[in-house]
């Protein structure tokens, strides 16, 4: 066994020290930007509501979403932003299934020049878990 004078840790567990503390506030950041199921439902009843952008497939779409979300795949996004341009300045909340699409949405609209862009946190697998409203019916290109 080394003495304590010439023991050093190894460099596997000297890196997770030093980073963990960092992963952790780059979490917390992400999240932080992140609306809630309830605080979008709040913000949905309010006078000037967010606009609710669902990226998921046509066939998740009509088989439940938000109220009064508007539906464009991400796959599409980039070639149908301009639909979304009076848009441009205001806050659009963005979600899929679970996360990755939204992640991919959000990036093409950024791109397109839009800036108040947040992610529903849980996406829709956590609004349909707290039970919220949802509605149902064909989706609308």
């Amino acid at each position: 066994m080394p003495s304590p004078a010439n023991f050093h840790p190894r460099p596997r567990r000297y890196a997770r020290w030093l980073l963990g503390p960092a992963l952790v506030l780059v979490a917390g950041a992400a999240a932080a930007s992140e609306l809630s199921p309830d605080e979008l439902l709040a913000r949905l009843r309010a006078d000037a509501p967010p606009l609710v952008l669902d990226v998921r497939t046509a066939a998740e779409y009509e088989a439940g979403h938000i109220p009064g979300a508007r539906w464009i795949p991400h796959s599409e996004l980039g070639a149908r932003s301009e639909e979304l341009a009076e848009f441009r300045e205001r806050e659009i909340v963005v979600y899929c299934e679970r996360g990755g699409r939204a992640a991919r949405a959000v990036e093409a609209l950024r791109a397109a020049g839009f800036s108040q862009l947040t992610p529903l946190a849980g996406h829709m697998t956590g609004w349909r878990q707290r039970g919220l409203p949802l509605e149902t019916g064909p989706a609308k290109p």
